[in-house]
């Protein structure tokens, strides 16, 4: 991609975040275009809809820096008139600027683990888990529809209490017959009508 710097042209206003009404409205657009023609007669208006800015083209860099200061932001039927002076684009001249240059290569490091351990490194062994048996205990007295407090309830804190549901394994012993729904098959759409030859 060539290398572009951006001047400032000084002749060329940009209007940005104009009303709406100057696109569509003869009326509104020609009241717009007044404010300019009055600091230079041979102004020329480019109208960027989808983007609502238009491009003011005066004939000369004072006029357009005299309109500039004395519209910018000032009221245009109830919003104000953001007017910036056009940058514009100049592509490099010279065969060296054509291209984006490389990153410079000062911090352009490849993070990526050891190829191997460190000497004397040695894998650690896991521990046994620990069970604990008196929850296990206390998890095997537990019986449904009982509840049991784990924790008594003072002024600050709440009770901690344990409702024992009822076990799944009993739905899964005894199997509720439930009957089968009845897959009802599409009709075959009737065949056309056939003429006699």
């Amino acid at each position: 991609m060539p290398a572009l710097s951006m001047d400032c042209d000084i002749s060329t206003l940009i209007a940005c975040v104009v009303d709406v009404e100057v696109f569509t409205s003869q009326e509104v657009k020609e009241h717009f275009e007044a404010l300019f023609l009055a600091y230079d007669e041979h102004v020329t208006f480019q109208l960027f809809k989808s983007f609502r800015r238009v491009r003011i083209n005066f004939s000369n860099p004072k006029v357009a820096a005299s309109a500039r200061i004395e519209l910018h932001e000032t009221q245009f039927r109830g919003k104000k008139l953001k007017l910036y002076f056009a940058q514009v684009q100049n592509p490099g001249t010279d065969g060296v600027n054509l291209y984006l240059a490389p990153p410079k290569p000062s911090k352009q490091f490849l993070i990526s683990p050891p190829s191997s351990p460190p000497v004397g490194w040695q894998q650690i062994d896991d521990a046994t888990p620990v069970i604990n048996y008196d929850l296990l205990y206390a998890v095997a007295k537990l019986v449904p529809g009982e509840k049991y407090e784990l924790h008594a309830g003072t002024e600050s804190t709440p009770s901690v209490v344990v409702h024992v549901c009822d076990s799944d394994n009993e739905e899964e012993e005894e199997p509720k017959i439930c009957p089968k729904p009845k897959i009802v098959q599409t009709r075959r759409p009737d065949l056309p009508m056939t003429m006699p030859h």
